[in-house]
């Protein structure tokens, strides 16, 4: 079976956050990533526990999904639905995560914090796993590299069997690149996304990452990215 290519991050669906502003822009975007070769988008717009409740998040990702089904019959991409969690203190003991999760799997795409993690937070991602039975796939991990102490809590948080994605737009940063190359090499990052929000502003840019990774580690390697992002998604 033909691997597919795999957007796991984007922030595709019209009007529902700080992604696209319309259906209009939604499908360009589709496009956009169509020319990139990209069969299967992950639509995952930001949910925070402290802003929204989870009936009222899924009633307008329902609306945007509608809309945008309408008018994307034409563009051959598949569209996977779920949403970016925020971490939140207490997140381990959180009812109704299972509505969260990506389409058709317990995998939740969890953003942690952008100040200095707790080892509690931790703690919690591992409860996660291991009693509420969730695969975890660590959002942009990339970005907590540089805060204080970033680097000694993502390798303890990557001593738990979690899942990473990592931004493109990151691995075409050459200050970035050869870390994150190093990275996926000793597996320790798993799959892209494009984290796309509009047309200009962090637009869909997927082939830009995998473009360096086929360089760095080869065809061979990104085939296997592909079938790893598969199989995460049971494709």
């Amino acid at each position: 079976m033909d691997t597919k290519i795999i957007d796991f991050h984007t922030h595709i669906l019209p009007g529902i956050d700080d992604g696209s502003r319309d259906v209009d822009t939604s499908c360009r975007m589709l496009e956009m990533a169509v020319e990139q070769g990209v069969d299967v988008i992950v639509a995952t717009p930001h949910f925070y526990a402290s802003r929204d409740r989870v009936e009222h998040f899924l009633e307008k990702r329902e609306r945007a999904e509608a809309v945008l089904t309408e008018r994307m019959q034409n563009i051959p991409l598949q569209i996977r639905h779920g949403a970016e969690v925020a971490f939140f203190r207490g997140i381990s003991r959180a009812e109704k995560l299972d509505s969260l999760t990506i389409e058709g799997t317990n995998l939740l795409l969890l953003e942690m914090p952008f100040v200095p993690w707790e080892a509690s937070d931790i703690e919690e991602v591992e409860t996660l796993i291991e009693e509420r039975g969730y695969q975890i796939l660590l959002a942009h991990l990339e970005r907590y590299l540089d805060l204080p102490g970033g680097r000694q809590r993502i390798a303890e948080i990557l001593e738990l069997p979690v899942h990473v994605q990592i931004n493109a737009e990151s691995l075409a940063d050459w200050r970035k690149r050869g870390h994150l190359v190093r990275m996926f090499r000793a597996g320790q990052a798993h799959v892209l996304g494009s984290d796309c929000h509009s047309l200009h502003r962090r637009p869909p840019n997927l082939a830009e990452g995998r473009a360096v990774l086929e360089k760095k580690l080869g065809r061979e390697f990104l085939n296997q990215i592909d079938a790893g992002g598969c199989a995460l998604l049971g494709i």
